[in-house]
C-alpha cells in the first residue's frame, strides 16, 4: 500500500507524515473532499503506517504488519463500508480484496451494486445501521490491540451513518480508548452530525490535477498517453472515475456516436433519413446511456468553444479528436456553441424526467441545427410542448 499509492495530495501526505513523526496522532480524523480524490487511499496508507514495525520509515511495506495491512488482513485494522442489510460476508471480503488491490477502485455498494457489472443498479438500502456500529466498532475497538501498536478503524462514506448509528458512533468518539484511531472518509461532510465533525481533525482533499491523473493512468493502468490525457480531463479530478472510464469498452465508440449525433444535427434537413436513423438509435438506448452520451456531448461542445477562441493551442479534453474539432470550428463559423451546450444540458435534465426519447432527440437535433447555423434556437421544453 504505502504513500506511493496516493495520487497527488502532497499537502495531505505531508500533514499525516508529520503527525506520525512527532507522535501527535489525533484519535479521530475526517478526510473530506470530492469522490475519487484519494481519501480511502490515504486512510489505508495511514492505517498501515500506524501499524508498521519500523516507525522511522512507516510504512516500510516490508515488515509483517505492513504486508498484512496492505492486504487489509491486519487484526487491528477495521475497514468498514456502508452495506445492505442482507449482504453476505463473502461479498464484503471480495470488495475488500479488490480495495486492497487498488484503493481507488469503485467497490462500494452505493456506486456499484455488483462488482461484475459496473452499470448494475439495486433497490437495496445501503447504510450503516446502529447494530453494525455496535458489533463492528464498539465491541472490536473496545479491546486492546491484538498485536499492532494501534487499533485503527477506517469508516468510508461516513455520511451514510443513520441517525441512530451516528449517535452510537459519537459515543465512541467522546470516550475513545487509548491507542485508538478513527478515520472517517466522506464527500459530503455537511451530512454528518456537527458533533462528530467537531471531534475530528479535518483534512481536506482537493481534486487531482490532470497531469497527475494522466501519469497514474499511464503508469498504473497502462493506458496509452493520448487516451490517458483524454480520460484524465474527462474524469474531473477523480481517479476512481478515470478508472471507470478507462475500463469502459464503450467509451471510444460512444464518443464517435456523439460526433455522429452532431453531424446529423448539422444536416438534419438535407439528410433527414440520417437524422431519423440517429433519433431511432438514441431512443432505443437506456436512460443512463442516453445521459452518458449527452455528457460526452457536453465535453465535446466545450472543447469546441475552446478551439474557436484559442485555436490549435486550446487545452481540450478530446485531444485525440483535435483535427475533427478544428474541422467543425472552421465549417461552423456562425455557430453558437454556448447555446448548443445549454440545449444539451436541458436534454440531460429531460432524460432524467423520463421525457419521450424519440420526441426529445428529434427536437434536440432541430434546435442544435439552428444553433449550428447561427439562428435563434428556442428552448427544448416549449418546443416539446408545442409539438
Amino acid at each position: 500500500m504505502g504513500w506511493n499509492r496516493v495520487i497527488g495530495q502532497e499537502r495531505v501526505v505531508d500533514t499525516l507524515k508529520r503527525a506520525l513523526a512527532s507522535s501527535r496522532v489525533a484519535h479521530a480524523y475526517l478526510f473530506h473532499g470530492p469522490d475519487g480524490s484519494g481519501k480511502r487511499a490515504a486512510a489505508l496508507a495511514f492505517a498501515q503506517a500506524l501499524q508498521c514495525e519500523h516507525p522511522e520509515a512507516a510504512p516500510c511495506d516490508a515488515c509483517s504488519s505492513c504486508r498484512r495491512a496492505a492486504r487489509l488482513q491486519h487484526p487491528d485494522i477495521q475497514v468498514l463500508m456502508p452495506q445492505p442489510a442482507d449482504v453476505r460476508p463473502e461479498e464484503i471480503r471480495e470488495r475488500l480484496d479488490r480495495l486492497a488491490e487498488d484503493p481507488y477502485a469503485t467497490v462500494d455498494f452505493v456506486r456499484r451494486s455488483s462488482l461484475d457489472d459496473s452499470g448494475s443498479t439495486s433497490n437495496r438500502v445501503v447504510q450503516y445501521s446502529v447494530g453494525r456500529i455496535h458489533d463492528d466498532l464498539h465491541r472490536v475497538m473496545s479491546f486492546k490491540p491484538v498485536e499492532g501498536r494501534w487499533k485503527v478503524a477506517v469508516v468510508t462514506d461516513a455520511e451514510l451513518l443513520r441517525k441512530e448509528a451516528a449517535n452510537a458512533f459519537l459515543k465512541l468518539l467522546e470516550e475513545p480508548t487509548p491507542r485508538t484511531v478513527f478515520v472517517l472518509t466522506t464527500s459530503r461532510a455537511d451530512r454528518l452530525l456537527p458533533t462528530i465533525v467537531s471531534r475530528c481533525q479535518r483534512i481536506r482533499f482537493e481534486r487531482i490535477d490532470d497531469a497527475s491523473l494522466e501519469a497514474a493512468l499511464v503508469e498504473r493502468a497502462r493506458i496509452e498517453p493520448p487516451i490517458a490525457l483524454t480520460i484524465a480531463r474527462m474524469a474531473d479530478g477523480s481517479y476512481a472515475r478515470a478508472l471507470d472510464l478507462a475500463g469502459s469498452e464503450e467509451l471510444l465508440a460512444s464518443r464517435m456516436e456523439v460526433v455522429d449525433l452532431l453531424r446529423a444535427a448539422y444536416q438534419v434537413w438535407s439528410h433527414a433519413d440520417v437524422a431519423a436513423e440517429t433519433v431511432e438509435r438514441l431512443s432505443r438506448r437506456g436512460r443512463e446511456h442516453q445521459k452518458f452520451l449527452l455528457g460526452l456531448g457536453l465535453v465535446w461542445l466545450r472543447d469546441l468553444v475552446l478551439v474557436r477562441h484559442l485555436g490549435d493551442q486550446a487545452p481540450i479534453v478530446n485531444v485525440d479528436q483535435r483535427d475533427e474539432l478544428l474541422k467543425f470550428s472552421s465549417r461552423m463559423t456562425a455557430a453558437r456553441p454556448e447555446r448548443m451546450v445549454v440545449l444539451v444540458e436541458e436534454a440531460m435534465d429531460l432524460v432524467d424526467r423520463n421525457m419521450n426519447a424519440r420526441l426529445l432527440f428529434t427536437v434536440l437535433l432541430q434546435r442544435l441545427h439552428d444553433a449550428m447555423h447561427g439562428a435563434e434556437s428556442a428552448a427544448l421544453v416549449p418546443s416539446l410542448v408545442e409539438g
